[in-house]
């Protein structure tokens, strides 16, 4: 079942999802050599409490912590732990939180101080796909639309696609169908509509898709142990685009990303 938004819903999602960039952007503050990644997580559980929300992710499905925080190799659903930050190091950061029964989503990939430009490449090629594919999500197209825009810009550039991790509607619940995988054809699955909202998030490596799962039943990582960029915005399709409902304003303005 696929659940179409009022503009009224729609609004509500704004406010949660502004809360999530507001919270990356204050993480993005903390982003340096020398801290945990627990304590990354420790602020952003205080941050979202202090303005209004509850974290989307804390609990969910059994999952320990208010962030999902994935460094280098890890593609997505990395454990905060006492693992400090390196110059060198990338980490995406997913953040999840809840206003008014309302679902917020969105991720970024920062850079820890200077990094190899092979790599900040993959992290350019991974933004850039996610707005590609953002482009690609109005009404009358399919959901192939989407992760077809995504697949063709990052394999042109040597990139590879992960296949088993897709985005996902959202709404009342964080995870809603339809599924959103970031490859596939144009014209293929389900037909897009006004009031539906997407959490739209490439995942992209730099060497092969494989993946494996690690013992804790959450961390993905690359099977290479090569690594891995994840972006992801929250979109509402309305009016004949996308009308982006997440923000990185709030980390753009605080780094050099």
């Amino acid at each position: 079942m696929i659940y179409l938004k009022t503009d009224e819903e729609i609004e509500l999602m704004r406010v949660s999802n502004l809360l999530v960039g507001k919270t990356l952007g204050e993480i993005s503050k903390w982003i340096a050599p020398g801290i945990t990644t627990l304590k990354l997580d420790k602020i952003a559980n205080e941050f979202i409490h202090d303005n209004g929300g509850t974290p989307g992710f804390l609990g969910y499905g059994g999952f320990p912590f208010t962030l999902c925080i994935s460094v280098n190799e890890v593609v997505v659903h990395g454990f905060p732990s006492n693992y400090t930050l390196r110059e060198g190091d990338i980490v995406s950061v997913d953040c999840g939180a809840v206003v008014d029964g309302y679902n917020g989503d969105s991720a970024y990939t920062f850079a820890v101080g200077e990094i190899d430009l092979k790599v900040k490449d993959l992290l350019e090629t991974t933004k850039a796909s996610l707005y590609l594919g953002i482009e690609q999500a109005v009404e009358g197209n399919r959901i192939g639309h989407i992760g077809n825009a995504i697949q063709e810009y990052c394999e042109k550039r040597g990139y590879s696609v992960v296949r088993e991790m897709t985005g996902h509607g959202i709404g009342r619940k964080l995870h809603e169908e339809p599924s959103v995988p970031n490859y596939g054809r144009r014209g293929v699955g389900p037909l897009l509509k006004n009031g539906m909202c997407l959490a739209i998030e490439p995942m992209i490596n730099m060497g092969s898709r494989n993946i494996i799962i690690e013992r804790d039943g959450w961390t993905c990582r690359t099977k290479d142990r090569k690594p891995s960029a994840h972006f992801e915005h929250t979109v509402a399709i309305r009016n004949g685009k996308a009308d982006i409902l997440s923000s990185f304003e709030f980390i753009e303005g605080e780094s050099k990303q």
